[in-house]
């Protein structure tokens, strides 16, 4: 239906469909309403977004872009309007169930904390704290103090920072050691990681000059060697932590270019990304090169993430020699991109588990990578028992689980997946949506009419919640 004509008036059936709507008075004495205010929504509250939809439904109406007239009668509305109040009162940020063995999922907030990590946070965010107090002292201290030590301790490095964010931290590097000189780095290196992050655009907006050398897919030695000018100030290295290049290809070794680096007093920094401090090779996955790599093959400043292969929040760590991070610390930058009271409680938390040695039992991410095959299929197969009653069809299939987060890009571990078929007249749209609009909403996979859930990703204590929900579903 057209509800504009010729002469810029609104049509008769778009003037019939805007007579139909219902007043604002008339709105907020639909029963939804008013039950939603008897129970502590705020009037004023209720009635702006109840304001703003008949005004967005207005104008869809005089411009021709309402698709769907049921949405027009006054039940309607209000359930429109009380869903839109539900919302602001009770955030869009939630937990949800990952069922999509995706390991660290970017759009599901990465590495989720350990118990114990998460228990700090809460400590730490509901009670005063020595953020910024010496204890000793009975003087103001540094927040840094809390992380600097148990970071180095575990890279094997002299010092460490950490920022609020692994872009930040090069950013950051690069802006106190490069800035108005020149930077050399592979051309294979200078790469998007993520979110639009070039490298070349960070090194730009740090003031350093990019020099790319090689080609993209082999870069020697003497490529670097050949790019020195006096105006050099770092050779740098950018790990492809969440893409590959195979095939014919050649990486200078990074002890190489460390050599070359002092040689000629330059810096060596090297970008991670994802960064680790487990051996990733011990799990049948190809080997991803760890921090403490890193800082014993010679690099000076180690970049690294804290929510990915860390298994901790989201932060940016910088490992290096106590000279140059001593210079970090004095930059203006790092007092705006340092991390919080919570931040920094979770990480302190996360990096004790290193030290322990119980990253695997204790960390998410490590749980799921390291969790034994023979148990996720018996997993599967409980599943399946209990709902193949209600899913005609219903079976565990062979599978992969992927790693993600940007974090060893191409490689899954093996897994068993309970699938569920799209019964006879719905559809897996229908189904997937009904998932996501449960409490807490449930992400799985759809392949060829099917629902996949890979019991990898899925924590315990929400095992219960994801089987209810798929009950409910099916009935």
């Amino acid at each position: 239906m057209s509800t504009i004509i010729s002469d810029g008036q609104t049509s008769p059936e778009a003037a019939s469909l805007l007579r139909s709507l219902p007043s604002i008075d008339k709105l907020m004495r639909a029963e939804i309403l008013q039950n939603l205010i008897e129970e502590g929504s705020p009037r004023e509250l209720v009635l702006e977004l109840a304001r703003e939809i008949l005004g967005q439904i207005r104008a869809s109406v005089r411009n021709g872009s309402l698709s769907d007239v049921t949405t027009l009668t006054l039940d309607a509305l209000g359930k429109q309007v009380a869903t839109e109040v539900s919302e602001v009162l009770n955030g869009s940020l939630c937990e949800v169930i990952n069922a999509s063995g995706v390991i660290l999922h970017t759009n599901l907030g990465r590495a989720p904390l350990s118990q114990e990590a998460a228990l700090a946070v809460q400590r730490i965010a509901r009670s005063f704290n020595n953020l910024e107090y010496d204890l000793e002292s009975g003087e103001r201290g540094n927040r840094m103090s809390h992380l600097n030590d148990l970071v180095a301790r575990l890279c094997g490095s002299e010092a460490a920072l950490v920022v609020n964010n692994n872009a930040a931290a090069v950013f950051m590097v690069l802006s106190t050691f490069a800035k108005e000189r020149e930077v050399i780095l592979s051309r294979g290196q200078a790469i998007e990681i993520g979110g639009s992050f070039r490298i070349p655009d960070v090194m730009v907006q740090s003031g350093a000059k990019l020099i790319e050398v090689g080609t993209t897919n082999k870069t020697y030695l003497s490529d670097y060697a050949a790019a020195i000018t006096p105006q050099t100030a770092v050779i740098m290295r950018v790990h492809s932590s969440n893409f590959k290049i195979i095939g014919f290809t050649h990486n200078t070794p990074l002890a190489e270019m460390a050599q070359l680096a002092s040689k000629n007093d330059l810096i060596l920094v090297d970008d991670l990304g994802s960064g680790t401090f487990i051996d990733t090779a011990r799990y049948g996955l190809a080997h991803e090169p760890t921090v403490q790599e890193s800082i014993q093959a010679g690099a000076e400043l180690v970049t690294f993430s804290g929510d990915k292969l860390l298994g901790g929040p989201q932060a940016g760590l910088i490992a290096g020699k106590k000279i140059l991070v001593d210079q970090l610390k004095k930059h203006p930058l790092a007092r705006a991109l340092r991390v919080d009271k919570m931040t920094i409680a979770a990480l302190q938390v996360t990096l004790q588990h290193y030290l322990k040695n119980e990253a695997e039992t204790k960390i998410p991410a490590w749980q799921m990578i390291s969790h034994p095959l023979a148990n996720i299929e018996k997993q599967a197969h409980e599943w399946c028992s209990r709902l193949e009653h209600l899913w005609p069809g219903a079976k565990v299939l062979e599978s992969l689980s992927a790693i993600g987060g940007g974090s060893l890009p191409g490689e899954t571990l093996p897994t068993y997946l309970l699938a569920l078929p799209v019964p006879t007249g719905q559809s897996a749209k229908i189904l997937t949506a009904a998932l996501r609009h449960q409490h807490p909403p449930i992400i799985g996979r759809v392949e060829r009419e099917t629902l996949l859930f890979d019991p990898r990703t899925v924590q315990a204590e929400q095992e219960e919640l994801l089987l209810a929900a798929l009950e409910q579903l099916a009935r």
